[in-house]
């Protein structure tokens, strides 16, 4: 199964569901901005913990690795939990939101957008991919969030909600990789 069937999977069955989500991290980044390769797939979902077992069902044992469990886990300690399809390797991690004022804001903010194969994607708007992106930056300092902010920041150059996004980087004490993410954009 490639990641585009997974993905697909994932969307369908999401919206038979109807459960909020938006696919979030380097999908979203290379939506946005500059494509790189990802090795997992990650969507926010807004999940209630009745409505874990459809969810689980979806991916039905032995195709797919799904804990029950870690799911129910997850979602009442609003963190992550995953879906591994073992002979391809690829994988979804499942996102809870953080429940502050963003993560509300950020699930209304989302855009659709069409995918390989046709299928419509509630896509993290830019903005709040290059907002996750400076937290993850701060949280584990890797150089590719970094690039990926300030490749959507190119690509999507004169249409990027620049005041959102100091809103919440100073609200979340990430001014200074603001900053640096806007210098590396004026350098190039």
């Amino acid at each position: 199964m490639e990641q585009t069937d997974l993905l697909r999977l994932a969307v369908i069955t999401l919206e038979r569901l109807r459960i909020p989500y938006m696919l979030v991290g380097s999908y979203a980044s290379s939506v946005w901005g500059e494509a790189r390769f990802t090795q997992d797939i990650d969507i926010l979902v807004d999940l209630r913990l009745d409505r874990v077992a459809e969810l689980c069902a979806a991916f039905p044992v032995p195709e797919f690795y799904f804990s029950e469990q870690a799911a129910r886990d997850a979602v009442r300690l609003r963190s992550q939990f995953n879906v591994i399809h073992p002979p391809s390797g690829n994988k979804i991690d499942f996102m809870l939101p953080r429940g502050d004022d963003w993560s509300l804001e950020q699930l209304g903010r989302y855009r659709t957008e069409q995918f390989e194969g046709g299928i419509a994607v509630q896509v993290a708007s830019p903005e709040d991919v290059i907002v996750s992106k400076m937290i993850y930056y701060n949280e584990g300092g890797s150089e590719k969030h970094l690039r990926d902010c300030a490749g959507i920041l190119r690509v999507q150059e004169g249409r990027i909600e620049l005041d959102y996004i100091a809103k919440w980087a100073q609200r979340f004490r990430l001014i200074d990789v603001w900053n640096v993410i806007l210098e590396r954009v004026k350098e190039d």
